[in-house]
């Protein structure tokens, strides 16, 4: 995320290097009508400090904006930069963790923490300029979203792999960890649709832009394995009680478990970007002779 907003920073600051033929109207080129298409008697090619032009629109990285919001990938945060009328370059960064505990799945009880951390970056077309309708085709460079947890089946409880039914020792629970990975394409070429033009072509500050989306993570990667305890032949767990580091049936019966979840996972390959914000936006001033 730091390097793309670098990047956007860079290029900003390159801008009145490009623009270098262009200068801040002095109080003389006003009164001879600075705004207008004639050439001032300097040769100099008036410009208005928010980057006007003639056609009424900002001229291209005159104007440049921050935005912060709340999306399904997490606390959003953004900057553009305008690159014509019709166009914005967009660099967006997402980062968020959540803890949730006591979740059962297989008998086993489960504590998980959501990463959600992704950096991308987007080309915004706006094919009515005036109005805030916007497709926005994009890529995501950085992208760490993944989900950690551990698993513990209570002692003298049961548990399920591969429809085994297994009883967890009284003196030994057992104890698992499992991962699952959302982000199997990297970069990831996301889509989406929005309205609200965070660089106003009217020239305003403040922008409320929404937009919804996709972007395409590949299958998700699910991993799962058991790393201590002991199963037992009956409910009390304590008979004919075995490691389950090591034991083969036991372990088949996961792989044929994890085959399961796997699969019923692989459709699951576009994640859904839903996001809102405030943003707000402000002319790169320029100067000649930079």
């Amino acid at each position: 995320m730091v390097r793309l907003f670098a990047r956007l920073a860079l290029c900003a600051a390159f801008v009145p290097v490009a623009l270098a033929a262009q200068t801040t109207p002095s109080a003389a080129d006003l009164a001879s009508g600075y705004g207008s298409s004639t050439t001032p008697a300097t040769g100099v090619l008036p410009s208005s400090p928010s980057g006007a032009r003639a056609s009424g629109y900002p001229a291209p990285f005159s104007r440049m904006a921050i935005e912060g919001g709340v999306s399904t990938m997490g606390i959003n945060l953004q900057t553009a930069v305008n690159l014509s009328a019709h166009l914005n370059l967009r660099g967006t960064g997402n980062f968020f963790n959540y803890t949730v505990n006591n979740i059962s799945t297989h008998g086993f009880n489960v504590t998980g923490t959501l990463n959600l951390a992704a950096a991308g970056v987007s080309l915004d077309y706006f094919p009515f300029p005036s109005h805030g309708l916007r497709i926005s085709p994009g890529l995501l460079f950085t992208d760490q979203n993944d989900v950690h947890a551990t698993m513990i089946a209570a002692g003298g409880t049961s548990f399920t792999l591969n429809n085994v039914t297994y009883y967890s020792s009284q003196s030994n629970p057992v104890s698992g960890i499992a991962s699952l990975n959302l982000h199997k394409q990297s970069p990831a070429p996301t889509l989406t649709l929005g309205w609200g033009n965070i660089i106003p072509r009217s020239g305003g500050h403040w922008s409320f832009p929404v937009e919804v989306g996709a972007a395409y993570m590949g299958q998700p990667k699910l991993a799962m394995s058991l790393v201590s305890g002991q199963v037992c032949a009956n409910p009390q767990g304590t008979l004919g009680c075995q490691n389950v580091v090591g034991n083969a049936d036991v372990n088949n019966n996961l792989q044929a478990q994890i085959a399961k979840d796997q699969k019923d996972l692989n459709p699951y390959r576009f994640y859904p970007i839903v996001s809102f914000g405030v943003g707000y936006s402000f002319g790169l001033h320029r100067h000649a002779g930079l």
